[in-house]
């Protein structure tokens, strides 16, 4: 596997390579994963890291050095694989093609992100419509590239195909580690955090990112407090838009009913921030999947959220969620009875437990096995990756 991201740098990409490596351990097969180094990064097993830069504007992520990038590639025996598989389109995915069409390997991409709503946000001096096309050329060209593309929504597969990719495209979503989500102590959390038992909470979990469509829920905070003046929502995740939020917080009065807790360790501090909330909010209409919609049923926390791109997949009315309308007073009004009435938001979070088990991380290996199988017994021809 080749990507441009992984942990510690925390994110959807990170978690579904993760979440896929350790399904396929587990069914008896090994990987290796060649990623950026990050500053603090521990030595893993079958993760080969390479050094870069940090990446402008975005202190979070790591440029890889292309040459040491091949290099890492090089210093891996060919003999020890069956296929490639990509998980980002920057470096890794030129690197990696390079790889797998010197030595006759197939290699597979999945394409996690919606870039044609990402780079505006990034390279705000460039033209929006200009920044979208350029990002429907590359991926239509670098999925082309590839033997074949792993889309983990429906609504990403439709846009793909708007883009004219031609190579088969399988739906293939993200699965839910359920270990991971088995327990939880949101008391604890909350007495940590000083948020009274009794005080209504909302919670928001993921990147702090202008793409996410925080400041909406910042704006449906402001309007539940008027039905709920202590309303609370807390944000945990970092990001290059959590200075402009901050802002807007401050201009909007919310600083007594918006706390951002930054990131928290995932086996515990992280389920424990779920389950303290009386409703999981979600607004981002750019996700192609929405995984922490999951982690939220998963652990019987109720969801509010828009039906928009992937999460369409994932929202189904009753199981677990309720669908808001992509307004801020509808929205409002759609979670203000969650927090008034706590026996309504948890028999609906009893629901979502079910709902979310039907995501395991062991049907997604099964797919994604399945497929890699496909490719193996495919003619190499019919195998390989196209010219990067």
């Amino acid at each position: 596997m080749v990507s441009d991201v992984y942990f510690p740098r925390v994110n959807g990409v990170s978690t579904s390579i993760q979440t896929l490596r350790q399904g396929l351990g587990e069914a008896g097969h090994a990987s290796v994963l060649v990623a950026p180094d990050y500053p603090g990064a521990p030595p893993e097993d079958g993760i080969v890291r390479v050094p870069g830069w940090q990446v402008p504007r975005d202190p979070e992520d790591r440029l890889m050095h292309p040459r040491a990038l091949a290099a890492s590639l090089d210093r891996l025996d060919p003999a020890d694989f069956d296929l490639v598989h990509i998980h980002t389109p920057f470096l890794a995915h030129r690197a990696g093609v390079r790889w797998a069409r010197r030595h006759g390997l197939p290699c597979v991409e999945t394409y996690h992100t919606l870039f044609e709503e990402y780079f505006h946000h990034y390279l705000p001096f460039l033209p929006k419509a200009w920044l979208a096309a350029a990002a429907r050329r590359i991926s239509r060209k670098e999925c082309d590239g590839v033997t074949a593309v792993i889309a983990p929504s429906s609504a990403m597969q439709a846009t793909l195909q708007a883009y004219g990719v031609t190579r088969p495209i399988h739906v293939i979503p993200t699965g839910l580690n359920l270990a991971d989500f088995a327990h939880c102590d949101g008391p604890a959390f909350r007495a940590r955090h000083a948020i009274p038992a009794a005080r209504p909470v909302m919670t928001y979990v993921g990147r702090v990112a202008f793409e996410k469509n925080l400041d909406f829920l910042l704006a449906v905070t402001d309007a539940v407090r008027r039905a709920l003046p202590d309303v609370l929502l807390v944000i945990a995740g970092e990001g290059p838009a959590r200075a402009s939020l901050e802002r807007q917080v401050a201009k909007r009065g919310l600083a007594d009913n918006v706390r951002f807790v930054g990131y928290l360790e995932r086996r515990t501090e992280l389920p424990a921030c779920y389950c303290a909330a009386d409703v999981f909010v979600f607004a981002s209409k750019t996700e192609t999947q929405g995984l922490v919609l999951l982690e939220a049923m998963a652990l019987g926390v109720p969801v509010v959220g828009l039906a928009a791109m992937g999460t369409r997949d994932v929202l189904k009315e009753g199981e677990g969620c309720r669908i808001a309308p992509d307004d801020v007073v509808g929205f409002a009004a759609t979670v203000v009875p969650l927090l008034a009435d706590r026996a309504a938001a948890r028999a609906l979070g009893e629901a979502g437990k079910a709902y979310a088990a039907s995501w395991s991380e062991a049907r997604m290996v099964e797919s994604v096995l399945a497929l890699y199988r496909a490719l193996d017994r495919a003619p190499l021809a019919a195998q390989a990756c196209a010219p990067a």
